[in-house]
């Protein structure tokens, strides 16, 4: 249909012409949907509000697509795109989530996220003694590129982004995606997607490691480099404060340890000598989206302009992508209850509301099952279709920020900013430094000093970060955060409908997804086949030259591209770097 030109916005300060003008550059440039943004009642209503006296919006607020980004990075709002909707799934074998993901796609589906089972989250091969029984009951197995090949069968990884959730093996599970675009003959320098890698969260929150976080920081330099060297689309690092929430942190602990970890790989990248214009763009964030409506919002909001002051004013980006801080959510699947399980539709689509509130740029909506088991198929598409609903019915994509200069909200915004504030001066004492928050000149006078310093640099985050997890301060905070939680739950002054309050019910027991045994038998089956199958010295010689490379200085992916191509599996490549690098164990602490 044609597009009914929108009202101007009411506002007549300067901010808001500023606005007006990017705004119709986006127009002229195609870049607002033709599509009714009228209300259900066919009201027009603007792209955006602000002032009405023409008084200015103070500048920790300002306007879409205007430093500090309180209000969004895009000055079309959802106008210009809407979020991606992207459901998280797999489970059994490549076959069956492949199965999924072209069933979610012919949904509406706008990108894939894949889940991991167990054993490939731990960098282990399914016929790995200690991968009895886990084999694709978390998410799916992924034992070599074969398997990669069979994940993504008829979908065009060109067309398609796809994130994966997987941090502690992400680089070879990643060079797995590359050598499998590259047998359905793509471009790899076209690709376009999201890899977790982000080790910081695995020590803080969901312990999922292989080795001590020297390594791992290494490896993911390394990845940083190839992706801004030749994938520029793609994001190789999705810090996530999801795994950091779902332990039992606060929304303001939450937001401070995740943008901590994210401080620290900006450090990572600058000590590589990495341009921060080139890199920072490549990477994103990983919220959970909780049930605390307006505290959700308010954090997201804070999110933004926290990332991008210190990018500008730290470490010294100076163009608006370099300062964007861009977002995936997935509502609390801590919020959800096994009593009362259709409950989980009403808590799932007040958090995705909260979400698109504050302004996600992709969305993954929890089923209503998931308490108990992976998805159906049905609750799956209810999931699906909450997003649909929220996007297509409620008008909430027709205005930018819709509660920007809300007293309450701006209120949130500004105590969360606070909280996150205090908390990175933790975090930069613990790591020695007299520095705090407000004291960006020498914050960024220290950076400058360290740029290009790989080894022995002084970088005040990733100092802070590294002694607060030697110590146990970052698990010792979101235990107390969530014993206090739970303490208010017992007493009542927190309620959970159909855990501590209305629990009378009619519902009854769902059915739900089970995996069969027989998919472990039959994964740890073509595993053996393949093995038979390949070249088994040229297998070897590869994963001996990337242990090799790991002992130089020169980028480890390259090399362990080539192990993929060979058909070593996971599980070898990982074992291979165990025994170089050796394994992590957590310190015992009370």
């Amino acid at each position: 249909m044609a597009e009914t030109p929108a009202p101007q916005n009411p506002s007549t300060s300067e901010g808001a012409a500023r606005w007006q003008a990017r705004f119709d550059a986006a127009r002229a440039k195609g870049q607002v949907r033709d599509a009714d943004f009228t209300t259900l009642s066919g009201m027009e209503v603007a792209p955006v509000y602000g002032p009405a006296d023409g008084t200015e919006v103070p500048e920790r607020i300002g306007w879409p697509g205007e430093f500090p980004f309180t209000r969004g990075l895009y000055p079309t709002g959802y106008r210009g795109r809407a979020w991606t909707i992207r459901q998280f799934a797999g489970f059994g074998n490549a076959v069956q989530t492949n199965e999924r993901y072209k069933m979610i796609m012919a949904r509406g589906g706008g990108g894939l996220s894949v889940a991991f089972d167990m054993p490939t989250l731990m960098g282990r091969d399914s016929d790995d003694p200690m991968s009895l029984g886990e084999v694709g009951h978390c998410g799916v197995a992924i034992d070599s590129a074969k398997d990669m090949e069979v994940l993504f069968h008829e979908l065009p990884l060109e067309d398609i982004t796809t994130s994966m959730t997987i941090s502690g093996p992400a680089v070879p599970v990643f060079c797995m995606y590359l050598v499998a675009a590259e047998r359905q003959g793509v471009d790899l320098g076209v690709l376009n997607g999201t890899l977790q890698t982000d080790i910081f969260k695995e020590y803080i929150a969901q312990k999922e490691w292989l080795f001590a976080p020297e390594p791992h920081l290494r490896l993911i330099g390394d990845l940083m480099e190839y992706c801004a060297q030749n994938i520029p689309a793609y994001k190789p690092l999705s810090v996530s404060g999801y795994h950091i929430r779902e332990a039992g942190s606060t929304a303001a602990q939450e937001l401070a340890f995740t943008l901590a970890d994210g401080f620290g790989y900006v450090e990572l990248g600058l000590s590589r000598g990495l341009d921060i214009e080139a890199f920072a763009p490549g990477l994103s964030f990983f919220f959970d989206s909780h049930l605390d409506f307006f505290e959700e919002i308010a954090k997201f909001r804070a999110a933004r302009r926290i990332w991008a002051r210190w990018m500008r004013d730290v470490y010294g980006a100076k163009t608006e992508k370099a300062q964007w801080l861009r977002f995936h959510t997935q509502t609390a699947g801590v919020s959800l209850t096994a009593q009362q399980p259709y409950n989980n539709v009403v808590r799932t689509a007040v958090e995705a509301l909260a979400a698109v509130l504050g302004g996600t740029n992709s969305l993954h909506t929890n089923a209503l099952d998931e308490t108990l088991a992976l998805p159906t198929e049905q609750a799956a598409e209810i999931a699906l279709r909450t997003q649909q609903v929220i996007m297509e019915e409620t008008g909430v994509v027709n205005v930018a920020d819709p509660l920007g200069g809300s007293w309450y909200v701006e209120a949130l915004t500004d105590k969360i900013e606070g909280e996150a504030n205090a908390i990175f001066d933790r975090i930069l004492t613990l790591g020695g430094s007299d520095l705090t928050s407000r004291d960006t000149d020498q914050l960024a006078q220290l950076v400058r000093d360290n740029t290009g310093v790989r080894d022995g640099g002084t970088w005040p985050m990733t100092k802070g970060i590294l002694r607060g997890l030697e110590e146990g301060w970052f698990m010792s905070e979101i235990a107390e955060a969530a014993f206090q939680y739970q303490v208010s739950l017992e007493k009542g002054d927190k309620r959970v409908v159909g855990v501590n309050c209305h629990t009378d019910s009619v519902s009854h027991e769902l059915e739900i997804l089970r995996v069969s045994h027989e998919v472990e038998r039959e994964q740890v089956a073509t595993l053996k086949e393949r093995k038979t199958a390949r070249d088994e010295a040229a297998v070897r010689a590869a994963v001996q030259h990337m242990v090799e490379v790991g002992r130089t200085h020169e980028n480890m992916v390259p090399a362990m591209l080539d192990a993929v191509r060979a058909e070593a599996t996971l599980g070898e490549i990982c074992d291979a770097l165990r025994e170089e690098w050796g394994v992590y164990r957590e310190p015992a602490r009370f």
